[in-house]
């Protein structure tokens, strides 16, 4: 019998098999190893987790076999690789020892703290607890605490739970500590002599207001031909960052910086993010960079890629260098102006060459000095954002097409490429169909078609009373983006070879898109045979990432809904299902579910998922994504993170006088910027906006 991998499959002489995967577990308790090698997940029972884990990566026997294609049954053997090791809980203390109760629903047993690793926690305290041993003999976890928490703060409560909950730890190991702390702050001439000198040239960085880690600049030069030389410099985080150490592993452990509203939690400790790697102005730093010369059409002469130093000049934020495009004034006017001139015509071809231009609204909450959020506000991608996004494309793009042209004896570079798959064909069945009923016919012939077809629809629709529904339901048929190597390119920014090099401070993958690059360039490539397997870890934790920013946005929604109970406000219906259907205040962005006991009276209703609507049976009524009602706010749970509405008939109530939100472009897969706020405190905007009417008595 021939011989099985051992990730896949093992087989001994008595059939038994096992196999390795990573498991999920459900709420009841119940769960399922995933083996990419089968077609079916393995059941696994609570009773035989053991001390298997949400997300571990572990080995399963096969206790009962598939019949009829059923579904195998199967017991834990072994836990090999922990997805989370930190928890959050509350402590009950003896004498000389301690126990961490888990929150209700973890399915993970109390953790057992020794009296000299509970850093003067008491009973009743609320902590954070990390596992430092769970053997075979040992039937409870053994932990220690990493951090009391403040219970009279529940805001930053919540946020530490939901970081904690997603994976994400609150601090660094003393061990990386140490390690960053031995870094040195001053550039070695040896250094400097192996890179090319760009200090003299001019630099300069575009960011938000509140960033403090400038992760790229931009150059400019004109040449003696006439053309011009942009350059496109990345800090140097691999050469801080070295592969064994434990910050290079605490930092692919983590694989990306999470951003909630009120803090980030960083993927690298603050030296490296906002001192060593960060671009900041009048001081020599170490670059990863991207040259182009371009003609006046933005037509690349040529390219170099390459270690670099740089001394950035300036330090623009969005707002300085959009007046600048406003008004032709400014510092350096004349660059910036030429920038924005050559980002349009970069901007223009890529939607020309298949690039999907969908649109997005990306909310921002305006929080006092404790965090509380007093208003919300839209934020408005303009020219200087998209001057910034073109150029990180441009460079993103440039490095995948050369490493995917290096060959090494005759093979292709194992490589982490940020791919975007068509989209599914049933999903975009649907919503063509749906389309149609609006005058829109997208033509699904090819994948090319499917674009362009998509961005007349959007350009068509622009503006009207459909638009937001058909990008909602756009954006949905949409696959997700993912890193991995294998190459099937990225379809909503139509390019055939794209990766991420423009911020490894807060990007693991970009690190590793480093790394390799340097070997392709040096001529000593050492292909990675685990580089699929960081690929995976690094979209899972961006996923993870994604999901803890949307639950600390919508506890902000919460919290800040919460003054508003019993007021009354105009939404558009976000999303429907069979139990009712949400939706989003117009001012607020804040998403609510209007429950089907509230139509109950109205008629009885049901859910037709081709119309995107509920549908009554006796009077036709209709309640569909895209609609605008009215509804009024009846609760607002912290706990749950959850509000509820109910809905207002049409003739009960008055227009809204509440400012629209403004749409920004979004195109798909961007390289930087489009995401919460990077320091922690509180955003700088105007005054929150109006409730729409007084308070129901």
């Amino acid at each position: 019998m021939a011989k099985k991998k051992k990730d896949n499959n093992r087989t001994s002489s008595s059939q038994k098999k096992t196999f390795r995967g990573t498991i999920e577990v459900t709420r009841s308790g119940m769960a399922f190893v995933i083996v990419p090698t089968l077609a079916k997940d393995i059941l696994v029972k609570q009773k035989n987790l053991h001390s298997a884990l949400d997300g571990d990566e572990v080995t399963v026997d096969v206790i009962k076999q598939a019949k009829n294609l059923g579904r195998m049954e199967g017991v834990i053997t072994e836990v090999i690789t922990r997805k989370k090791s930190e928890f959050t809980g509350t402590l009950q203390v003896s004498k000389s020892f301690a126990f961490l109760i888990p929150e209700k629903g973890s399915f993970l047993p109390d953790i057992y703290i020794p009296a000299g690793a509970m850093k003067g926690g008491k009973d009743g305290d609320k902590a954070v607890v990390k596992i430092v041993n769970w053997g075979e003999k040992s039937k409870k976890p053994v932990g220690e605490v990493v951090e009391i928490l403040d219970a009279t703060n529940s805001a930053d409560l919540a946020m530490k739970e939901i970081l904690i909950d997603s994976g994400f730890p609150l601090s660094f190991p003393t061990e990386v500590i140490k390690e960053t702390s031995d870094l040195k702050d001053i550039i070695q001439a040896s250094e400097i002599r192996k890179r090319k000198d760009c200090r003299k040239w001019l630099t300069f960085t575009i960011d938000p207001v509140d960033a403090k880690d400038f992760d790229d600049a931009i150059s400019y030069r004109k040449l003696k031909n006439g053309n011009h030389e942009f350059g496109v410099h990345i800090a140097d985080v691999s050469h801080y960052v070295v592969p064994g150490t434990e910050l290079d592993k605490e930092a692919e452990k983590r694989a990306t910086s999470v951003y909630l509203p009120d803090r980030v939690n960083p993927m690298l400790p603050e030296k490296i993010s906002n001192e060593l790697c960060s671009l900041r102005p009048h001081e020599d730093k170490l670059t990863f960079s991207a040259i182009f010369e371009m003609n006046d059409k933005a037509e690349i002469v040529s390219y170099w890629i390459g270690r670099t130093v740089i001394h950035s000049k300036h330090r623009f934020t969005y707002e300085e260098v959009q007046e600048i495009i406003e008004t032709g004034e400014g510092p350096y006017d004349k660059e910036v102006l030429l920038l924005n001139k050559i980002a349009r015509i970069l901007r223009k071809n890529r939607f020309d060459e298949g690039a999907i231009n969908f649109s997005s609204q990306e909310v921002r909450f305006q929080l006092d000095e404790t965090g509380k959020p007093i208003g919300i506000i839209i934020k408005e991608s303009k020219e200087a954002h998209q001057l910034i996004e073109e150029f990180m494309l441009l460079a993103n793009r440039t490095v995948a097409e050369y490493v995917a042209n290096v060959r090494v004896n005759k093979h292709e570079v194992p490589f982490p490429y940020r791919v975007h798959d068509t989209p599914d064909e049933e999903k975009l069945n649907v919503f063509s169909v749906f389309a149609r009923k609006f005058g829109y016919k997208l033509n699904l012939s090819t994948p090319e078609t499917v674009a362009t077809s998509f961005n007349e629809l959007l350009t068509a629709a622009r503006g009207t009373p459909a638009q937001h529904v058909l990008e909602t339901l756009g954006i949905r048929t949409m696959a997700k983006a993912e890193y991995t190597t294998d190459n099937i390119g990225h379809y909503g920014l139509g390019f055939a070879y794209y990766c991420h090099f423009t911020s490894p401070i807060r990007r693991y993958p970009d690190v590793m898109v480093h790394r390799i690059l340097q070997e392709c360039l040096d001529g000593n490539v050492k292909p990675d045979k685990q580089l699929e397997k960081r690929c995976k870890h690094s979209s899972e934790m961006e996923r993870k990432a994604m999901e803890a920013e949307r639950a600390a946005n919508k506890y902000k929604q919460v919290e800040y809904m919460q003054q508003f109970i019993g007021d009354t406000f105009e939404g558009v219906i976000s999303g429907v299902a069979h139990f009712g259907f949400w939706v989003e205040t117009v001012d607020t962005k804040c998403e609510g579910l209007v429950g089907m006991h509230n139509l109950a009276t109205k008629d009885d209703f049901i859910y037709n998922e081709h119309e995107y609507a509920l549908v009554g049976q006796n009077t036709g009524k209709t309640y569909r994504i895209g609609e605008k009602v009215t509804i009024r706010v009846v609760a607002a749970n912290l706990l749950k993170r959850q509000l509820d509405y109910d809905l207002i008939e049409d003739d009960t109530t008055t227009s809204s006088s509440s400012p629209r939100a403004t749409a920004r472009p979004s195109n798909g897969d961007r390289p930087k910027k489009a995401r919460a706020p990077r320091e922690k405190g509180p955003a700088k905007s105007g005054p929150a906006p109006k409730k729409r009417a007084k308070k129901t008595k």
